[in-house]
């Protein structure tokens, strides 16, 4: 019997994504694709097809790969995603501009002020509006801190995903301290939606100098550890030199960024080429290589580990006492908010003095938390250097309080692709090096 659903598949005419006619509009069901075929052609008796994940110590996250082996050696290697998908996209258009910041940040969810400061930027040019210059600072700081965190990370999970444990406790122990500072200065720990459309959610707590400095104290006697773990290390040497090899035009032809093409040789890096958020002003080097390997790779995050924390240096120096909001009130977020005894909910005093403002200023209030603020049409695309690459964001807005599309330009779903390219021909334990030396996020891949 045929139905309508086999109409619209053979009228659609793709073998993988049949459609049918729902209330909001054609809806599209996406089968398995060719994954119920690729073991067809295995016909050799002394090749082997193996699956790595989607759940495995060694495959950085939820990620599933596909190796044919012929003995050890890697004949095809393909990456199977999609494990971890959210529909963090789609949801962004059910909320409005600032309510997107929540679901952003939970992307990437290793480089979330990243995503944060990506969608807030493209949310300003669409409004036209200049964040204060204090808030301009903060976000570049807090940028800077999250790129060490995330770059303490893919050490830790590399190392431990090679068996190198001691790189794995020392790494999340160094990762620890980020983000205690980072919940002293956000309130949260990680998925932080501190960086609002228009400025910050609130200014940074009082004292912050001192715990940044203290930070810095703390990483400056420890990341000299890591030289003497690994960097000199024998085993670590022999175990990533000449592993994961993609020269510099095969960066390009895959659109390959971050740490990996700059080890190819292209001292490629959004903060100098097309910088954003005042980082013209500062000083830092941009580390490159063109050993093209793990090695390289390993290296040149160790050093902008260092890069950044220089960049946080002089932020100190630059936070002048100012506003963190733009003073639009039509646009400002309500951030003026005094916790409660309790710790939750704002305080009473704060609470009279809402309600003690006029009842215009209330309903205005309430709407603008509500309802949100309206976007003028048009689109927007744009990128930031987040600890992966190139991470950009593309909105559309049709001029209402919610956006018609956004569309996240994502580095480690491009950077993924490199994958086959860096295995294929190669042994299958380096396989492990080299996702681990791309250091993919499954969040930001699968959104």
């Amino acid at each position: 019997m045929s139905t309508d659903t086999d109409f619209h598949h053979h009228e659609m005419g793709d073998p993988y994504a049949s459609a049918r006619e729902t209330t909001e509009g054609r809806v599209y069901t996406v089968t398995g694709g060719d994954w119920d075929t690729i073991l067809d052609d295995v016909t050799h008796d002394e090749r082997i097809v193996i699956n790595l994940g989607p759940q495995h110590p060694s495959t950085h996250g939820v990620l599933r790969i596909v190796l044919e082996l012929e003995g050890e050696t890697v004949t095809q290697a393909r990456a199977v995603i999609g494990y971890l998908h959210t529909g963090i996209e789609k949801n962004c258009e059910y909320r409005n501009w600032t309510q997107g910041v929540t679901f952003v940040t939970r992307a990437d969810y290793l480089a979330p002020l990243h995503n944060e400061a990506a969608y807030c930027m493209a949310v300003e040019k669409l409004l036209g509006i200049e964040v204060p210059r204090r808030a301009q600072v903060i976000r570049v700081l807090l940028m800077e801190l999250n790129r060490v965190s995330s770059h303490l990370v893919a050490l830790a999970t590399g190392g431990m995903e090679l068996g190198a444990l001691t790189a794995m406790t020392s790494g999340f122990r160094e990762r620890e301290e980020v983000l205690h500072l980072l919940e002293f200065l956000t309130g949260l720990r990680m998925n932080h939606a501190f960086i609002r459309p228009g400025g910050l959610a609130q200014d940074l707590p009082e004292g912050y100098g001192q715990k940044i400095r203290d930070f810095l104290k703390v990483m400056d006697h420890r990341l000299p550890d890591y030289d003497k773990l690994l960097t000199g290390q024998t085993i670590w040497k022999k175990r990533l030199r000449g592993v994961g090899y993609l020269p510099l035009d095969g960066c390009l032809q895959l659109g390959v960024t971050g740490p990996v093409l700059r080890s190819a040789g292209l001292p490629w890096d959004l903060r100098k080429v097309e910088p954003y958020c005042g980082y013209e002003e500062y000083e830092f080097d941009v580390p490159t290589s063109t050993d093209a390997d793990c090695y390289a790779r390993y290296l040149l995050r160790v050093a902008e580990i260092h890069q950044s924390l220089r960049i946080v240096r002089q932020c100190l120096d630059k936070l002048e006492p100012g506003p963190v909001m733009v003073a639009d009130k039509k646009i400002a977020w309500p951030a003026q908010l005094t916790i409660g005894p309790d710790g939750m909910g704002n305080s009473l005093e704060h609470v009279r003095r809402i309600m003690g403002q006029s009842m215009e200023a209330l309903i205005h209030h309430f709407k603008l938390v509500t309802e949100g603020f309206d976007v003028p049409p048009g689109q927007v695309y744009v990128p930031v250097e987040s600890p992966r690459g190139e991470l950009g964001y593309h909105l559309v807005s049709d001029g209402g309080t919610r956006p018609l599309r956004v569309h996240a330009r994502e580095p480690s779903f491009v950077n993924l692709q490199a994958m086959p390219a860096m295995c294929e021909g190669g042994l299958v334990a380096d396989v492990i090096a080299s996702v681990a030396s791309l250091d993919p996020v499954m969040g930001g891949v699968d959104r």
